[in-house]
């Protein structure tokens, strides 16, 4: 069967569109021969995120960003071709981050395996935006660039205020000041000297007084030694032991026990004591006044005359 020339006229056109198509699709990064699964995604805000970004479950890039469109509402859908048997949930999440500092932006699609609901190729997935490494940084720097600068203000004022108070005369007097205590100083390193000349010429009776003070501290620990030594402690027993029983005697005495207690509390011992002293002056002085009385003696051997005791008689009326 021979072909005629318009039928290969028209056999070379369409390979040649269909080549067309294939090639202009496979430099977009898509591939015709290939079944991807479609899905959206809508943002916010997807700075630094490009078309053809890679997308990644758990590190492993299962496809890329397809397009990224803005919508009426101001917010941006965004495209994803993925390749994969993974099922992959309704309710999974897709979260732009950044890998790396140098380089862009990527979206992971986190599962939610929870859910048994599969997503389809024209699904809506969840977004989130997870802060890349210079968007901490930017944070952490911002209120420290505040601090800075307000530190920095400061700092200008108090400069300001300082030349402020430091005049010429203020100057000049701070001039003299450390002037003086340089003069100080010096004369403070002339007393130094002057000190270690003096330690150095008494050296040997320092060290004879620091000798002293070492045998004085042992005599000290020898005597500390012999008292601890010495029983102390049952001497301060006994010592205890003693006023205890002179306590009881006085208790005794005060209550009128014993010769010393009746003597002082009894009444009629001591009217006895008394009486009797009474008698006894008496008696002396009866034998001052009439010593015959109770002595006779004779020079010749004569016998004494004995005395004759005068008794008075009361006159009865």
């Amino acid at each position: 069967m021979k072909i005629s020339r318009e039928i290969k006229t028209a056999i070379l056109v369409l390979s040649s569109i269909l080549l067309f198509i294939w090639g202009y699709s496979f430099l977009k990064g898509k591939d015709l021969f290939n079944s991807y699964k479609t899905f959206y995604v809508v943002y916010e805000e997807v700075e630094g995120l490009a078309p053809s970004a890679p997308v990644t479950i758990n590190g492993l890039t299962v496809g890329k960003v397809e397009s990224i469109t803005l919508d009426v509402n101001g917010k941006l859908l965004v495209e994803l071709q993925v390749k994969t048997d993974f099922p992959i949930s309704k309710s999974s999440i897709a979260t732009i981050y950044e890998p790396s500092i140098i380089g862009g932006k990527q979206i992971a699609i986190l599962p939610n395996f929870k859910d048994t609901s599969v997503a389809v190729s024209g699904d809506h997935l969840n977004s989130s935006v997870k802060p890349g490494m210079l968007s901490v940084v930017g944070d952490k720097l911002t209120p420290l660039q505040t601090k800075v600068e307000a530190t920095v203000v400061t700092a200008d004022s108090l400069l300001t205020s300082m030349n402020t108070v430091f005049d010429a005369k203020n100057k000049e007097n701070l001039r003299i000041t450390i002037e003086e205590l340089t003069q100080t100083m010096k004369q403070f390193n002339k007393a130094s000297v002057s000190l270690n000349s003096i330690i150095s010429g008494n050296k040997n009776y320092i060290d004879g007084t620091m000798a002293n003070l070492n045998k004085a501290s042992g005599n000290f620990a020898t005597l500390s030694d012999s008292l601890n030594n010495a029983k102390l402690g049952q001497a301060a027993r006994n010592l205890e032991k003693t006023l205890a029983n002179v306590d009881k005697l006085i208790n005794d005495v005060q209550s009128g026990k014993g010769s010393i207690g009746k003597l002082l509390k009894d009444e009629s011992m001591y009217n006895n004591l008394d009486a009797a002293s009474k008698e006894l002056e008496l008696l002396l002085a009866d034998v001052k006044n009439n010593p015959k009385r109770y002595v006779h003696f004779s020079v010749f051997g004569k016998k004494g005359t004995p005395y004759n005791e005068t008794v008075k008689k009361d006159t009865i009326k």
